[in-house]
């Protein structure tokens, strides 16, 4: 009882905390692939070829991430995020074994569940496409 009165009164303040969060993460990673940021991929600080697959990756990760920070078409922001972690993990992981802990996909699956329940429940109260748009359109 405690406990819902609680995520009644914080609820909506937690879920922008996770969407940012998550957001500001996941472009960190475009970052590093598109502009050779923290160190780049190979931890040279070079960055990716943008017209190659890492590229789009890197794309997908910095503009989607920074979208889904700021609530500006979050649903689509986070589907097409979720379904690159899918693809990700598929592509990068699965061959390396069956569970994500010795594939090292378990990032990947984290990040399309997370962007997954984002797709689900959009922006929420506080976003940017509502202060703009005054509506949710994705």
């Amino acid at each position: 009882m405690l406990f819902d009165k609680f995520m009644d009164k914080s609820g909506d303040y937690l879920y922008v905390l996770f969407r940012v969060l998550v957001g500001l993460l996941f472009a960190q990673h475009g970052a590093q692939k598109l502009l050779g940021a923290f160190g780049g991929v190979d931890g040279s600080g070079g960055a990716v070829a943008l017209i190659s697959l890492m590229g789009l990756a890197g794309f997908i990760e910095f503009i989607g991430g920074l979208a889904v920070a700021v609530g500006f078409f979050t649903r689509l922001a986070a589907g097409i995020s979720s379904l690159e972690m899918l693809i990700a993990h598929i592509m990068a992981h699965a061959s390396n074994g069956f569970f994500p802990i010795v594939n090292k996909g378990e990032l990947a699956l984290l990040y399309f569940a997370a962007f997954l329940a984002i797709a689900v429940l959009g922006s929420r109260k506080w976003s940017l496409e509502r202060a703009l748009l005054k509506k949710e359109h994705f």
